[in-house]
This record gives structure tokens, C-alpha cells and sequence, in this order.
């Protein structure tokens, strides 16, 4: 098979933008509200795509190309559901980043990697023997990361568990109404939602100028390289290719948050939350793994290897 670097570049690159995002969100959690950063950092990645869509639509206009037709309907209403679970996903990882830190917070989040199969079940897709030896080692991982000698477990790692769990929904929304829409307009739509519930939220936390203008780098590192670019990046490098690389190369985020995490805010991990890292990180790529062959089994025609979105 032929090695497609260009869409592996891009997703690798991607993974990069994604990991290095937790510094960002680390340095704001302290100065800025949870919805207001996501607030903030949603309208910026809504322009940025919004800039993209424009920008597409007059090339196309330009070169004669007219684009087959999608179901409106499907667009608005996929992009507001997955957009309330990325809000809530976005903002429960944000209020468990200032207590956990962003190395943890980038393991804990790839949990949906593992969790999307299991909760494919009620929707008929068939669950591989990798993805079963997964559970049980993620699950140890958890217990390394999060689970303190005395059994307690701190807030924010709730958070980001509950994270991982609504990740695990907003990329279930996505896959349902992907295929009836076009990609980049559906996540657009979705940072619309999320932007917009997200202010809501800002309105209770009260934020000041002073306190934004502090993050302002941050903030607009998130909203157009994390939200815009890398999603861009994550089109390209799914088209004609190994959908298994690809996804495993997305994986990578977390080793790259806890890279950048450890280098830039010199927060270095224990030794048993390294364990933790390091089980979390084998049981991603387990789950990514193909079964070994047997018996064809039927499968959902949905069925396929979990994508980052967003």
C-alpha cells in the first residue's frame, strides 16, 4: 500500500495542534471562567471556518463547480446536537483542567476513543475483541491517573471522565449526520451552538476585560488553530486513506499534551500517574487495532474507527 505522508502530515500535525491546546487551556483556567474561554474560543473558531466557507464558495462560484445537494434540515439539526454536546464536553474539560492539569486532562479525554464502541452497542455495531481487552485496560489507567492511595478521587478528574463521556456522544451526533451533510459546514454549525450556549453561561461568571485580555493569545491560539486549522487538517488527512492510521495517529494528542504540559509549564507527572498515561495511552491504540480475522460478521454500515472532531 502505498504511504500517503501528505494526509499523514496532516493529521500528525493535527494531533500536534490538538495536544499543544492544553497548555493553552491550563494558562487560562486560573484567569478566565470555563464558559467564557469556550465562549470565546467557539466564536473564534466559528469565524475562522465561517472565513473558509466563504472563501470556498467563491472559488467554486469562480471555477464553474457546483456541489451536490444536502439535506438543510440534516445540517442544522446535527449541528445543534452535536454542538450541546461539545459545549458541555468542552466546558467539563475546561473546569477539570484547573484542578488536574492538562497532561492528565489530554490522557483522560481520549477515553472517548474506547468508550464511542462500547456505546455503538445500542445502535446495533459490533464491538471487537480489541476493543473488549481495551475496557479493562483504560480502566486500570483511570485507577493510576485518578484514583488516589486513599480512594478518593479529585473534582476535576470527574470532570474530565464526564468529558470523555459527552466527547463520546458529539462524535456518535456526528457520525449520524456526517454523511448527509457536508463536514465542514455541519462543524461550524455545532461552534455556532457551542458558542452560543456558552455565552449564556459567560453571563454568570462575570468576566472582565482585564481577565480576557490576559488570554487573549491563548484564546485565539484555540479558536483558530485547534477549532479551524487542525479541523481542516483532520478533513484532509481522512481522504483515501487508512482510516485506522489516521486515527491512530489523532491518538497522539495526548502524548503531545503531556509533552508540551511537562516542557512549557513544568509540571511533571508522578510515577503513578505516569503508569496511568501509559495504560490510557495502550489501551487508545488497542481499540484502534483491527480484530483478528475470523467470521465475517455483519456490521452497522456506520461502523468505523473513531475520528477527533472539533
Amino acid at each position: 500500500m502505498k504511504f500517503q505522508w501528505k494526509q499523514y502530515s496532516c493529521a500528525l500535525l493535527a494531533a500536534l495542534i490538538w495536544g499543544t491546546a492544553f497548555v493553552a487551556q491550563d494558562l487560562c483556567a486560573d484567569l478566565v471562567g470555563p464558559f467564557t474561554f469556550n465562549a470565546l474560543r467557539a466564536t473564534i473558531g466559528a469565524l475562522a471556518l465561517g472565513l473558509f466557507l466563504l472563501a470556498r464558495g467563491a472559488i467554486r462560484k469562480k471555477v464553474g463547480f457546483i456541489p451536490p445537494k444536502r439535506d438543510k434540515k440534516a445540517l442544522l439539526l446535527g449541528g445543534a446536537i452535536s454542538g450541546f454536546f461539545l459545549f458541555a464536553a468542552s466546558n467539563l474539560q475546561q473546569s477539570g483542567i484547573g484542578d488536574s492539569g492538562g497532561g492528565k486532562a489530554a490522557f483522560i479525554t481520549t477515553l472517548y476513543i474506547v468508550l464511542v464502541p462500547i456505546v455503538g452497542i445500542f445502535f446495533k455495531q459490533h464491538i471487537g475483541v480489541t476493543v473488549w481487552c481495551a475496557v479493562p485496560i483504560a480502566a486500570a489507567g483511570l485507577y493510576f491517573l485518578s484514583i488516589k492511595e486513599d480512594f478518593t478521587i479529585a473534582t476535576g478528574d470527574l470532570f474530565l471522565i464526564a468529558c470523555a463521556v459527552m466527547f463520546t456522544f458529539q462524535i456518535i451526533a456526528v457520525d449520524r449526520f456526517v454523511t448527509k451533510t457536508d463536514g465542514i459546514e455541519l462543524s461550524c454549525i455545532q461552534f455556532i451552538t457551542m458558542a452560543l450556549l456558552s455565552w449564556v453561561g459567560a453571563i454568570f461568571e462575570q468576566p472582565t476585560l482585564d481577565a480576557i485580555l490576559a488570554c487573549a493569545l491563548p484564546i485565539l491560539y484555540v479558536g483558530v488553530f485547534s477549532c479551524g486549522i487542525a479541523y481542516t487538517l483532520q478533513i484532509l488527512s481522512q481522504k483515501d486513506t487508512n482510516p485506522t492510521v489516521v486515527s491512530l495517529i489523532f491518538s497522539l494528542e495526548a502524548v503531545f499534551g503531556l509533552a508540551a504540559t511537562t516542557l512549557i509549564l513544568q509540571t511533571v507527572p508522578s510515577s503513578r500517574e505516569w503508569i496511568g498515561c501509559a495504560l490510557l495511552l495502550g489501551a487508545v491504540v488497542l481499540a484502534q487495532l483491527p480484530a483478528p480475522k475470523g467470521k465475517k460478521k455483519k456490521t452497522h454500515k456506520n461502523c468505523k474507527p473513531v475520528d477527533r472532531i472539533g
